[in-house]
């Protein structure tokens, strides 16, 4: 059975940092490229941060230079460094998995954030 098990989330002031994780059981996480989208009220859900199976990362440009995406393929694990977080981070964080180029996915339950003074 697979499982993308986030934690991490909470409160945090405006300027604040979190730190989420994203720990895979069931797959071959070193073949999956690995991803952090979120979604918050009456939005759609956007893609946050991406990192494949080599390495190679991307961001959405919202959050560069605030962010950070990184995997410890021996943890199975992949992070998101939130940091100088803003009111407008305030949403479900999901951690997704796919095999490339384009198998199976998987997705995580959420992690709330909210940021907030």
């Amino acid at each position: 059975q697979v499982q993308l098990v986030e934690s991490g989330g909470g409160l945090v002031q405006p300027g604040g940092s979190l730190r989420l994780s994203c720990a895979a059981s069931g797959i071959v996480f070193r073949r999956y490229g690995m991803d952090w989208y979120r979604q918050a009220p009456g939005k759609r859900r956007e893609m946050v941060a991406s990192i494949t199976n080599g390495g190679t990362i991307n961001y959405a440009d919202s959050v560069k230079g605030r962010f950070t995406i990184s995997r410890d393929n021996t943890k199975n694990t992949v992070y998101l460094q939130m940091n100088s977080l803003k009111l407008e981070d305030t949403a479900v964080y999901y951690c997704h998995g796919q095999r490339p180029p384009f198998g199976d996915d998987y997705w995580g339950q959420g992690t709330q954030v909210i940021v907030s003074s």
